[in-house]
């Protein structure tokens, strides 16, 4: 009966089924506890298991209970302990337990996107494409009305995050509990995962000299747009090259020095916007130290 049932699901919705097979292979609670198991680092398993507080907090993320005591609440008995204790098992989670999640989840998950072809077609052919970006970690509509826009309030967490989109998944992020941190100053522990033949595009706050020189010296490329006051020296003069959906194209090479003294090369491309970005710039500057194609 039950190779009945499963075959017409297999025959109807087998999209479905594949899903539902991917996840219980890589995010099943036997594989779950067995991960934690190795990774977490201060934290142990008495009572509750890691799956547990995993299956909660899903609730809670995809909108099924409004919060972690209504997951709860709704589960108490497959939980198996008290709700003062999920509570300490989630406040004691460790941020490198968080990081390696993710990380752990990208890793399995993309053999098998690619083997069920849902990978994408690439942004630029030859490249791995990974786009960096802040992320805060917002909570505060869960403070007391009154202390909401307190000056004095616990700021909220930031983490940086790694998008691949040929496999449309985050597969990296690095968090941080201090609230009064500088995205910037995490970006280190980024770079230490920057490998040859990688295409990372991150925004402008993020564009330093150190930034490009950790790149291009590892054998990867950047795309990123200028900021003010990048210290560069301009090799060529700008030449016009047509046009794109949104402006007008111009580049020119320029050198940037690092603070070994080291010259980079990077091609530094003018766009005049058809329309202004968010902020009113009609005009801005990227750099990249990508070859130029050329057609045949």
């Amino acid at each position: 009966m039950l190779g009945a049932v499963f075959a017409r699901f297999v025959e109807k919705s087998p999209i479905s089924v594949m899903v539902r097979a991917s996840l219980e292979r890589v995010l099943g609670a036997d594989r779950l506890d067995l991960w934690y198991e190795r990774t977490a680092q201060k934290q142990y398993t008495r009572d509750l298991l890691f799956s547990s507080v995993y299956d909660l907090m899903n609730q809670v993320v995809f909108c099924v209970q409004p919060s972690v005591r209504a997951a709860y609440q709704a589960h108490q008995n497959e939980v198996g302990t008290s709700l003062v204790s999920v509570y300490n098992k989630l406040n004691g989670l460790e941020t490198h337990t968080a990081a390696e999640l993710v990380r752990y989840s990208a890793r399995e998950f993309a053999p098998l996107i690619k083997h069920m072809g849902g990978d994408r077609v690439p942004w630029l052919e030859g490249y791995r494409v990974k786009i960096v970006d802040g992320n805060c970690l917002e909570a505060s509509e869960h403070r007391m009305k009154e202390r909401r826009e307190a000056t004095g309030r616990a700021l909220p967490g930031k983490s940086l995050v790694v998008y691949e989109p040929a496999l449309g998944v985050v597969t990296a992020v690095f968090p941080c509990e201090h609230g009064q941190a500088q995205e910037r100053s995490l970006f280190g522990a980024v770079l230490e995962t920057v490998k040859a033949g990688e295409l990372w595009i991150e925004g402008r706050h993020f564009c330093t000299r150190a930034v490009l020189w950790a790149i291009d010296q590892r054998g990867a490329f950047c795309g990123t747009r200028e900021p003010q006051g990048l210290p560069l020296e301009l090799l060529t003069p700008l030449r016009s090259y047509g046009r794109t959906p949104t402006g007008q194209v111009a580049q020119q090479c320029v050198c940037v020095v690092d603070a070994h003294g080291h010259t980079h090369i990077f091609r530094r491309l003018r766009i005049k916007l058809h329309e202004a970005t968010r902020d009113g710039a009609t005009m801005i500057h990227l750099l990249t130290n990508v070859p130029r194609l050329t057609t045949a």
